[in-house]
């Protein structure tokens, strides 16, 4: 069986989605990450919570898990039990322009915007979910002409399937975060600008510094300085996108120092600011 970091190299896909099929008792635990494509996992069977943003949920078999480009996640494996999931990474440029009205990629900006990662699907659905992997995985094996085709015809409607899903699913199974975390996740998302040392945020939930920074290690599994810089990249590579010059990008993000900056954006994205800007 593949790897699934295997054709992922610095958060960039290569193709215009990839599909695994693994089976085994470990999974691929990584730290808190993101990508640069969307996500979709499927439990088949095993025990894992998936952190996403500020949100743990724990998934059941036969539940699907949208994760938006940019979304910082965690998945916390039970290994004592065989793990078998479905995972597929999705450029979305390219099934929009593929169908532009369907709107394939809808399913992952809604579930982004509510904060609902998780589907549950019903009966009625998961025998549709059941059908379209098993006609997707018998168009992988096929080395007929025409196959290629068919297996991308199929993916757009596993995609069609689940944006059918998004508005119906019933109430997904997630727990929270302590209050004072949750208040201080928030509280980073909607200051970036602004300063965010261990100190600042201990003060915004009456914390000492050292018992801050337990309780937010040992509920999100990241470090604060870790967390924020994360956070602050992406908001940063947001700004270049949509057309700010990059020096600006990196002040309104919260660095004060370009050269760091500049560091850290191409640790994270594998590429510099400029040259994601072009």
């Amino acid at each position: 069986m593949e790897s699934e970091g295997s054709v992922s190299r610095e958060g960039y896909l290569k193709e215009n989605y990839h599909y695994f099929h693994l089976k085994d008792t470990a999974g691929q635990e990584r730290d808190f990450h993101f990508h640069e494509f969307d996500k979709l996992v499927l439990l088949l069977s095993g025990r894992v919570d998936y952190v996403v943003e500020n949100v743990s949920y724990e998934l059941e078999p036969w539940t699907v898990l949208l994760i938006k480009h940019h979304t910082i996640h965690k998945a916390l494996i039970d290994k004592t039990e065989p793990y078998e999931r479905i995972i597929v990474y999705l450029d979305g440029k390219y099934f929009e322009r593929a169908m532009p009205e369907a709107r394939l990629m809808d399913c992952f900006a809604r579930a982004d915007r509510s904060g609902r990662h998780l589907l549950v699907p019903d009966k009625r659905q998961r025998r549709e979910l059941e059908a379209g992997i098993q006609a997707f995985e018998q168009a992988m094996a096929d080395p007929r002409f025409g196959a290629r085709a068919m297996r991308d015809t199929l993916m757009m409607q596993l995609l069609i399937l689940l944006g059918m899903m998004v508005p119906a699913a019933p109430e997904r199974t997630e727990h929270r975060y302590d209050a004072k975390i949750e208040h201080v996740l928030s509280y980073i998302n909607e200051n970036l600008s602004r300063e965010l040392s261990v100190d600042a945020l201990a003060e915004q939930v009456f914390l000492s510094k050292y018992h801050f920074m337990r309780l937010f290690k040992a509920q999100t599994g990241s470090t604060v300085h870790a967390y924020v810089r994360q956070k602050r990249l992406l908001w940063a590579a947001r700004l270049i996108r949509e057309g700010a010059p990059v020096n600006k990008a990196a002040v309104d993000s919260g660095f004060s120092d370009y050269s760091a900056f500049h560091r850290a954006f191409r640790e994270s994205f594998g590429v510099s600011p400029g040259q994601l800007k072009k």
